[in-house]
């Protein structure tokens, strides 16, 4: 699989990125392992993760994901892979149990290393803004964490333009670590959020941008249709594909991305990933999966070639996503 430089780092990932939120949720310890030994085997070197990932199971505060990735990373080559986690969300009891603050985050880094079983974490986000904290306390413990060794790189996720620009302001001004990482939710069935206004933000600051959710929940696989509406059990409480299996629109979007599909003979999950990929801003969408098989249909998309008329077919037939 080609690799491609993060933003204006030198750090060069994997085009395609395993995202890691069903372990230790809806696929337990032997199908995860499954699903990144086939990842890695096909390429992939680069897996996102968070530290809050299953804390919707009753009782449990999160880090599952992180532990079953660093007990996989045990016979794995560390130097070879690129591991991103997030930070933000409540992890433990008390008022600094949750947000940007320093107290958090000095914290939460330490909790996912003895998770991840590393010593440093290649790519470390935030996972949504913290209003209650300043800016300039967040980034400087991150630039801390980065002077210590202890993250190489620092990200944003689900921050607007106009918050992700004032933390660079923040960074440049005080001479402090930056984002050189965004990771947007960004589809083909969610387009304006994250092209209104981020797209151009990080094109002109060299922002490596990674979004979640490529495929819309699944929606983009093809497993809906105007008859089988069912959702997933594990996807039922998501707002956005709750709304794409009612919505005539959605699956007239689908009509366009299945006939593309035949054509190349793939499976429709490539053709949502290859016209995201054709893309220069995008650096490595991240693809998640519950098992083997579901993998394995994103698996080549890298290698897809979209011609300039079918990328302006799917743009046409996606307007207002």
């Amino acid at each position: 699989m080609e690799t491609i430089r993060l933003g204006r780092t030198g750090l060069r990932v994997s085009r395609l990125c395993l995202g890691t939120m069903t372990f230790g949720w809806s696929a337990d310890e032997a199908t995860s392992f499954a699903i990144m030994d086939q990842a890695y085997e096909a390429g992939i070197t680069f897996f996102d993760t968070a530290d809050i990932y299953s804390r919707w199971i009753e009782g449990n505060h999160g880090g599952e994901s992180e532990t079953i990735i660093g007990r996989w990373m045990k016979d794995k080559p560390r130097r070879e892979l690129v591991i991103a986690t997030k930070g933000r969300g409540r992890m433990w009891q008390g008022p600094n149990g949750e947000g940007l603050s320093r107290a958090h985050l000095v914290q939460a880094v330490e909790d996912s290393l003895r998770r991840l079983q590393t010593d440093i974490i290649d790519l470390y986000q935030v996972h949504w803004p913290d209003e209650e904290t300043p800016l300039e306390e967040t980034l400087r413990a991150l630039d801390d964490l980065v002077r210590s060794g202890k993250i190489r790189y620092i990200g944003a996720s689900n921050y607007p333009a106009w918050l992700l620009m004032k933390s660079l302001w923040v960074s440049d001004v005080q001479r402090l670590v930056r984002f050189d990482c965004l990771q947007p939710h960004y589809s083909l069935l969610h387009r304006d959020e994250f092209e209104r206004e981020l797209m151009a933000t990080c094109a002109d600051q060299g922002i490596g941008v990674i979004p979640y959710s490529p495929l819309a929940a699944g929606f983009l696989t093809g497993k809906y249709t105007r008859v089988q509406r069912s959702v997933d059990t594990t996807r039922a409480s998501g707002g956005l594909i709750q709304k794409l299996v009612n919505d005539e629109r959605a699956y007239a979007a689908l009509d366009g991305v299945k006939a593309i599909a035949a054509e190349h003979g793939v499976p429709m999950a490539q053709i949502a990933l290859a016209w995201m990929l054709a893309k220069p801003v995008i650096t490595a969408p991240i693809i998640g999966a519950r098992t083997v098989a579901q993998l394995e249909e994103a698996l080549g998309a890298e290698a897809v070639q979209l011609s300039a008329d079918e990328q302006r077919q799917l743009d046409e037939v996606c307007k207002g996503f």
